[in-house]
C-alpha cells in the first residue's frame, strides 16, 4: 500500500513562483524568512519554500499530497502530474544504474560516491517514502531514508568513500577532480554491473569532459549505455544514490567531530576557515592532510 506523500518538489516558472505566493497568502499561511529562498510559508504542519535556484517549490509535512493534488497542480502548474510520474518519464522507471557523489565541495571531508539499481517496482517503493535529491533533505532524514534504501531486498547498491588522505593522494598524483570523480563513478559502475549484469543503463550527473567518465569505464562498464545529463538527480535512482552518498558523508563529519571535541563544519564558508585554523594551532598543519581536501584555497594560508 502506497504512503501518503510528505515531501514533493517541483521546478516553477517565476510567475509560478510569484502566483504561488499570492495563493498562500490568500490562503492564511504564515510567512517567514528562510536562506537561499524566494519566500518560504507554512499552515498547521505542512510547510512550502519555494527556493531561489531554479525556482524549486518544496513542500514537507503533513498535507503535502492534498495541496498538491488540489492546488499546486491545477492552480500554478496547470497539469495533472502526481500520480502519473510513470507516463510523464517511462525512462526512469525501467531498470538502470544511478550514481552521485557527496563532499566534492566541502573543504572537510571525504569525496562519496554512490550508486545504487532500480526498476519499476523499486522505482515506485522510493517514490511511496519520499526519496528526493539529498541537497533538499535535512541530515535526520537522510539517514532514515538512507537506512530504507539499504535494507530494501533487490535494490543493489555501491558506496566507496574516498577519505581526506587517499583523496589528497590521489589528487596529487592526478592534479584534477574531473579525473578524480571518474575514476570514482567508474568504480562503481563496474561493482553494480558485477552484481546486475543484465543492466544495460547508468545514469549520472553531466561531467565537465563527457568523454572523461566513458574512458574510465572497465570491461563491463564499456558494455552498457551510459547517460549523462545535469540535473540527473531528478531521477528517482539517482536521488537514492545522492542519499547513501550525503548519509556517508555525514557519518564521517560526525565521527570526525566526536574525535577532535569540535564541530567540523560542512561546506567552504568563514566557519571552515576558523575551524581549520583551530586544528592547525592545537595538531599542526599536517593535520589538514587528513581531514581536508588540501588543494582547496582555503589551505594556502598553512600549506
Amino acid at each position: 500500500m502506497a504512503r501518503t506523500l510528505t515531501s514533493y518538489t517541483h521546478l516553477l516558472t517565476d510567475a509560478q513562483a510569484e502566483n504561488l505566493r499570492r495563493v498562500l497568502q490568500q490562503s492564511g499561511f504564515t510567512f517567514k524568512g528562510k536562506p537561499y529562498t524566494l519566500f518560504a510559508a507554512a499552515k498547521e504542519k505542512l510547510h512550502i519554500a519555494v527556493y531561489e535556484k531554479g525556482p524549486k517549490v518544496l513542500l514537507q509535512g503533513k498535507g503535502t499530497e492534498e495541496f498538491v493534488r488540489f492546488t499546486l497542480e491545477p492552480e500554478i502548474l496547470g497539469a495533472a502530474e502526481l500520480g502519473y510520474e510513470e507516463e510523464l518519464n517511462p525512462e526512469m522507471f525501467e531498470p538502470h544504474f544511478g550514481i552521485d557523489e557527496s563532499g566534492k565541495g566541502d573543504f572537510f571531508g571525504p569525496l562519496v560516491i554512490a550508486g545504487a539499481y532500480t526498476d519499476r517496482d523499486l522505482a515506485h517503493t522510493l517514490l511511496d517514502a519520499g526519496v528526493m535529491d539529498s541537497k533538499k533533505i535535512s541530515d535526520p532524514k537522510i539517514r532514515k531514508l538512507a537506512h530504507l534504501i539499504r535494507k530494501t531486498p533487490g535494490l543493489d547498491h555501491e558506496v566507496i568513500m574516498i577519505g581526506p588522505t587517499k583523496y589528497n593522494e590521489l589528487y596529487s598524483k592526478i592534479g584534477n577532480l574531473n579525473k578524480l570523480l571518474a575514476w570514482g563513478h567508474s568504480a562503481v559502475i563496474e561493482k553494480l554491473c558485477a552484481k546486475r549484469p543484465e543492466c544495460q543503463r547508468a545514469l549520472s550527473d553531466q561531467f565537465a569532459n563527457p568523454s572523461r567518465l566513458q574512458s574510465a569505464l572497465g570491461e563491463c562498464g564499456r558494455k552498457i549505455q551510459l547517460q549523462q545529463r545535469t540535473k540527473a538527480e531528478s531521477d528517482i535512482t539517482v536521488a537514492a544514490a545522492s542519499i547513501l552518498a550525503r548519509d556517508k558523508f555525514v557519518w564521517w563529519i560526525e565521527q570526525t567531530s566526536a574525535k577532535y571535541e569540535m564541530s567540523i563544519p560542512k561546506g567552504a564558508s568563514k566557519a571552515v576557515r576558523e575551524t581549520a585554523g583551530k586544528l592547525v594551532n592545537k595538531h599542526g598543519k599536517t593535520i589538514l592532510f587528513d581531514v581536508a581536501k588540501t588543494h582547496f584555497k582555503t589551505a594556502s594560508e598553512w600549506l
